[in-house]
């Protein structure tokens, strides 16, 4: 109140009134000081209130004193009863009358300004009680206590239902003050000490309040998240789990059995949260608490994402400038957190924010999280853009499997303006990644086109060339599906209508012209070899090897075909016979009767030089052969087999029709070197890679 204004409780009289009325008024000012019942019950707007912007000073106690010692009966007044301790509850009924009271006159005075008022003059304005500055006092006293640092406590004001409805109750009390006392010109005028005390004491609740959100957001998580883990994870999960229960701040919980989900807070402290919300909206202080929240849960999002996930932040120039076993350990963690956040993360997070902040239509959730699913988009495309390289096919396939299959239910918890921005991020990075993925391709099919190494691989075993690309394209086709649809949507043609039977097919397609390039790359090494049967060898190595894979893996069978397997069978089989032919036909010439018969009789030279000239070769064959590799266990049964079903049979006819012409004894062990079981044996020991002679077999066989 200004100073010119006169005390509204005193009466007003004339000044022609004798000194006895004087005195009779200093008696009221005397009797307003004191606490009694009638003074606490009073209507707000009887003027006989006593203003405590007035009333609680040092200079009208002092008055009063002088009041007491210059009384009428010149002696001491009785001293007053002993007061009744007061306390927040006890004040607060009558300070909620007085708020009743106060609303009702701001609504009658809203539009009314009198004469006096203008003139500066007392008005019909709205007198303050006492007890209001106590009730404040009181608060204040409450946050004090609670907002003291560095005492140890037993609890917190949180773990006391009483405490939590009185702190919440009181704060709403002083807001509801403000906002009447703000929006009621009377006590704008009149009461401004009052205004300030009431606003400095609620700034104190709000940045209490604030505090303590904050400590309830970061301490009040009561269970770790369920989140998609490797096989080899746990013990790190459990490490992770044990660690942050020593630093938690556990809040008492009904039903200590009941399933709770990430972000793992109890019922109870996610109903004081938004009770926290509902008072600090209420005082105006809403955008404080909103972004004490967004801060709060953006940093223990990604502290989970952290912990549980091992994911951390990386741009896109981080990632270009990785080396591939660094990405190649990123990818994992990105493939992951992906999927956890879809969810079960960004489920929570929304989930969360409707709870605490009921009003918010999903705001909050959208700054929480949507500038980490922009990062994640920008993590794919980063990958995409790195230099292309065979080895990163896989990895960059499982990205594309993320985004196709993990993001569409992130997409669906943002608003629609949101989510169609997300979807369109998705499909760029989707089409950079499915284009990286048919690129690598074609560099394959190029690379096995142009590689030219003129070594021959030894014993004719199947080429590296062939052993990583069947490896290569039947990991591929692990990725059947998405490789197809991969092809069928990012390939580029060449024209632009494409029949849509090749559009299908494109995969397949591409799988063709791999295998068209590796056979004709093999058949051009085949030529390395100078030998014949070897290089047939060879082919049949690199085919056998080709059809194997090809069967043995069901998706590469199923984009190949039967028609192709049987096609690449039939020309094995051409290999084979080309062998046996270049090698054992040969040497079956010399077991033809042509040329040791003379007039019906043997002609012995010409037999026995037959016999040297058989071991001769066979010896040359076995030492060979013996060197060359065939690791197909089945095809190097039946090339021995075959050969066997060949050559004993006809070396059998032959001893027995013509060794009994040879004289017993030094001249058959000379020319009769190997009996048909022996032949057998060593065409068993063919194709096995080692360097073992044929003298060393038959010693053997002998010994």
């Amino acid at each position: 109140m200004e100073k010119n204004d006169k005390d509204p409780d005193l009466l007003h009289d004339d000044e022609q009134k004798d000194e006895s009325k004087e005195e009779e008024k200093e008696h009221i000012v005397s009797d307003a000081n004191l606490p009694s019942d009638s003074h606490v019950h009073q209507d707000g707007i009887n003027k006989e209130n006593v203003d405590v912007g007035n009333a609680e000073t040092d200079q009208d106690q002092g008055d009063n004193a002088d009041d007491k010692v210059n009384s009428p009966l010149g002696q001491e007044e009785a001293p007053p009863p002993p007061e009744i301790p007061q306390t927040i509850e006890s004040l607060s009924e009558e300070l909620d009358q007085l708020l009743s009271s106060l609303s009702l006159h701001k609504e009658e005075h809203k539009d009314v300004v009198t004469e006096e008022e203008k003139e500066g003059e007392d008005g019909n304005y709205f007198q303050i009680p006492q007890f209001v500055g106590k009730f404040l006092d009181l608060f204040e006293d409450k946050l004090s206590k609670h907002d003291s640092a560095g005492e140890a406590k037993t609890t917190t004001w949180y773990q006391d239902p009483v405490e939590v409805s009185s702190l919440l109750e009181a704060v709403d009390r002083v807001s509801k003050l403000m906002e009447l006392l703000l929006n009621t010109k009377s006590c704008l005028d009149h009461h401004e000490s009052l205004i300030n005390h009431a606003g400095s004491i609620q700034q104190r609740a709000m940045a209490f309040f604030e505090d303590e959100f904050r400590l309830l957001l970061e301490e009040s998580v009561i269970k770790e998240p369920q989140v998609v883990t490797d096989d080899n994870s746990n013990g790190q999960q459990d490490h992770h789990n044990d660690s942050q229960d020593q630093d938690q701040v556990n809040v008492p919980e009904e039903g200590g059995d009941k399933e709770i989900e990430y972000p793992g807070y109890s019922e109870e402290v996610v109903v004081l949260l938004r009770k926290i919300v509902e008072k600090m909206k209420g005082a105006g202080y809403g955008c404080e608490c909103r972004e004490a929240y967004l801060v709060g849960r953006r940093n223990i999002l990604m502290r989970t994402l952290k912990q549980e996930c091992e994911f951390e932040k990386v741009s896109i120039d981080e990632v270009q400038k990785m080396s591939w076993g660094e990405l190649e350990r990123e990818i994992p963690i990105w493939n992951k957190t992906v999927k956890n956040c879809s969810s079960l993360f960004f489920p929570g997070e929304l989930k969360l924010a409707e709870k605490i902040f009921p009003e918010d239509k999903g705001s909050l959730f959208c700054l929480v999280t949507h500038g980490l699913a922009i990062q994640f988009l920008g993590f794919s495309e980063a990958v995409a853009m790195t230099r292309r390289s065979t080895e990163k096919l896989f990895k960059i396939l499982d990205i594309y499997e993320t985004l196709r299959d993990g993001f569409p239910a992130m997409e669906e918890l943002f608003p629609e303006e949101l989510r169609g921005e997300l979807r369109s991020e998705v499909t760029t990075a989707r089409s950079r990644l499915g284009e990286t993925a048919i690129n690598i391709f074609s560099d394959l099919e190029n690379s096995i086109k142009s590689d030219s190494s003129k070594t021959p691989v030894p014993g004719g075993a199947v080429h590296p060339l062939t052993r990583y690309t069947m490896n290569y394209l039947k990991y591929s086709c692990e990725y059947k599906d998405t490789l197809e649809k991969v092809f069928k949507s990012h390939s580029k043609m060449e024209e632009e209508e494409e029949e849509e039977s090749n559009t299908e097919r494109a995969f397949a397609n591409q799988l063709m012209r791999i295998m068209d390039s590796l056979d004709g790359n093999m058949e051009a090494k085949s030529k390395l070899y100078k030998d014949v049967p070897l290089s047939c060898i060879f082919m049949m190595n690199n085919g056998r090897y080709i059809v194997q894979k090809i069967k043995g893996s069901a998706e590469i069978h199923e984009v190949m075909g039967d028609t192709w397997c049987r096609k690449r069978s039939s020309e094995l089989r051409t290999y084979h016979k080309n062998y046996q032919r270049e090698t054992w036909g040969k040497l079956l010439g010399f077991l033809g009767h042509e040329g040791l018969m003379h007039n019906n009789k043997i002609v012995k030279p010409n037999l026995k030089e037959r016999f040297k000239s058989f071991n001769a070769t066979f010896d040359e064959i076995h030492k060979t052969q013996t060197t060359w590799v065939v690791n197909d266990e089945q095809l190097q049964s039946e090339l021995r087999v075959s050969i066997t079903a060949v050559m004993i049979p006809a070396y059998r006819a032959f001893m027995a029709r013509f060794g009994q012409y040879l004289d017993p004894g030094r001249q058959t062990e000379k020319y009769v070197k190997y009996q048909p079981e022996d032949i057998e044996d060593l065409i068993d020991q063919l194709f096995e890679g080692n360097t073992s002679s044929s003298s060393t077999a038959t010693a053997k066989r002998r010994t």
